[in-house]
Order: C-alpha cells, then structure tokens, then sequence
C-alpha cells in the first residue's frame, strides 16, 4: 500500500510539473505575441516620412491605428491568460491538498493496520508519523512552487504589459503632438 500511495503521489508531481510547463510556454507566445506588435509599431515609425530639420514624422495614421487596435485586443488576452494561470494554480492546489489528504488516510489506515500487530508496534507509529510527515512536506513543497512560479510568470506579465503600455502612450502622444503641429502652423 505504501508503495502505491507514493507512486500515485509521485504521479501527480509530475502531472503538476507538466501543466506548470504548458502554462509557461502559453504566457510566453502571448508575451511575444505583444513583443511583435510593439516592435511593428517602432517599424512603422522607423519607416515614417520625416520633416526635413524636425523630430516630426508623418505616418499612415490607418497603419498606426490597426497596431492600437491589435494591441487592445492582444492586452485583454494576456490578462484572460494570466486569470486562466491564476485558476489553473488554484485547481492544482486543490488538487494537491485533496492528494495530500487521500495520502495522508492512507497513512493513518496503514498506520492502524501496523498498529494492531503486537511484535510491530512501535514501528508502525514511527512509519506512520514518517509517512504523515512526507505528504505533509511534499504538499507544502508543491503548494511553495506554484505560489513561486505563479508569482514569477504574472510578474513577467506585468513588466511586459506596462512595457507595451508605455510605448503605444508614447506613440500616441507623438502622433497627437504632430497632427497639433501642422494644424497650429496652418492657423499661424
């Protein structure tokens, strides 16, 4: 019985592990995913008719407009995907604690199986009390890595985004300071 118990938890490890990976490779497409839209703005920048002795540019406002809208799009997305992350981990939890306790009855039922034999007593209570310890330990270390992981992927996710942020503001703001510029020189 105990070898099983451990199998099974061993098991469930691995299937935990796994789902984590598939998680990170998600959050990281999306992540490039943004990365490029970001990138293809800079480009259309970069490729902008520029005023001859000006930082002004003059850009395909159509171009400018259908990246904001991707990036509107793709932002709503990473957070969906982070909130899927969030429940993913708290369903895996879940799952670890109701495998902690599935580990731990088995435990105790072994432990009172040892316990009734009288040559093996002492022995029994030891390897039950070992066995408690274990699931306990290992379910705190599975609890203690995703909570790490977690934090660590929605951290990533977060200097991205404010990353992505940060460059359509000052896309934005450009292209509104120059559609200002010719509209105030025209008026002068």
């Amino acid at each position: 019985m105990k070898c099983s118990s451990r199998r099974l938890f061993d098991e469930r490890s691995q299937e935990l592990a796994n789902l984590w990976e598939d998680a990170l490779v998600v959050t990281i497409g999306v992540i490039m995913d943004i990365q490029h839209l970001v990138d293809r703005l800079e480009q259309l920048l970069n490729e902008s008719f520029r005023f001859p002795l000006s930082a002004y540019l003059f850009v395909n406002e159509d171009q400018i407009f259908n990246l904001i809208d991707q990036l509107r799009v793709a932002v709503p997305e990473e957070v969906k995907r982070a909130n899927r992350i969030e429940s993913e981990k708290d369903r895996i939890l879940a799952q670890a604690q109701e495998e902690a306790e599935r580990i731990r009855k088995l435990a105790q039922q072994e432990a009172g199986e040892l316990v009734n034999r009288d040559t093996v007593t002492m022995s029994a209570q030891q390897r039950a009390d070992n066995i408690l310890e274990r699931a306990r330990r290992d379910a705190e270390a599975l609890r203690q890595d995703a909570d790490v992981y977690v934090v660590e992927v929605l951290a990533q996710l977060e200097d991205e985004l404010l990353r992505s942020l940060t460059v359509v503001r000052n896309g934005l703001h450009k292209v509104h300071v120059e559609q200002q510029e010719p509209a105030e020189s025209g008026a002068d």
